[in-house]
């Protein structure tokens, strides 16, 4: 079930629960739950079984209480996800005073999206477009821009470099996550599958046909993890916004 409401009178209602505006609709009897236990509860069963599993009525059967109860206080599904980010959207220590160069700072920022993606995987599987914003993804936002405000960046480029680092933090979690997901799902680890899938491809694969392939064989048979790879590529990218913040000098 959807709520009736207009999608505008939706987005609004939305926007003022997330800021405390709004606690509760008037519509149907007052049941003693809050809109935090209600997000709570939905993070919990999000964090326990992926995002696909959560549902209004999920929800409501931890709680208690009759499905039709939550939609007086949540509008519906899309809508209490956006509650849900913006909840744990304020788990992300704030950085502003944090010590440190512009790099220092935006590693922890990097890290700390890379943390908070790992606590809850279901975040990897959110779209980022048109999300209605409430105070922990301002506060988080407010974090991220204050580690290169003052290095001589323009608004834009400093709007550009946040892009690029969340946007790369976001491309390897959710390749991190995957990963996790697979040795969930299969019950076995990236190196015990490949132990099992190369004799296949010694026997199917023309080697000669792939000779800067198999030049990195090795090299690709004994790779880091996730991990790894994301500090390696963390690297990358701050040494680029190393060269744009030289060239302002």
């Amino acid at each position: 079930m959807k709520s009736d409401e207009s999608p505008k009178a939706t987005s609004v209602r939305t926007f003022e629960l997330m800021w405390g505006v709004r606690e509760q609709s008037s519509r149907g009897p007052k049941q003693g739950l809050t809109i935090e236990a209600i997000v709570r509860t939905a993070i919990e069963l999000a964090d326990a079984e992926g995002l696909t599993a959560l549902s209004m009525r999920k929800v409501a059967e931890r709680l208690g209480v009759g499905a039709m109860t939550l939609y007086t206080y949540v509008p519906g599904k899309d809508e209490l996800i956006a509650l849900m980010i913006d909840a744990v959207m304020s788990e992300r220590p704030d950085r502003r005073d944090a010590e440190g160069d512009w790099r220092a700072r935006l590693e922890l920022v990097a890290r700390d999206g890379w943390d908070l993606c790992h606590r809850h995987m279901w975040l990897v599987d959110v779209g980022s477009e048109r999300n209605l914003v409430g105070p922990g993804q301002m506060d988080a936002y407010e974090s991220e821009l204050s580690a290169i405000a003052g290095i001589g960046l323009t608004p834009t480029e400093m709007v550009s470099v946040i892009s690029l680092v969340t946007g790369f933090v976001g491309g390897a979690v959710r390749g991190a996550v995957q990963v996790i997901q697979e040795e969930r799902r299969t019950g076995l680890t990236r190196d015990q599958w490949w132990e099992q899938i190369a004799p296949v491809f010694d026997k199917y694969i023309a080697y000669e046909r792939y000779p800067t392939v198999m030049s990195t064989g090795e090299a690709e048979s004994h790779a880091d993890g996730p991990k790894e790879a994301f500090e390696f590529g963390l690297a990358r990218v701050l040494d680029g916004i190393e060269v744009l913040i030289r060239s302002r000098r």
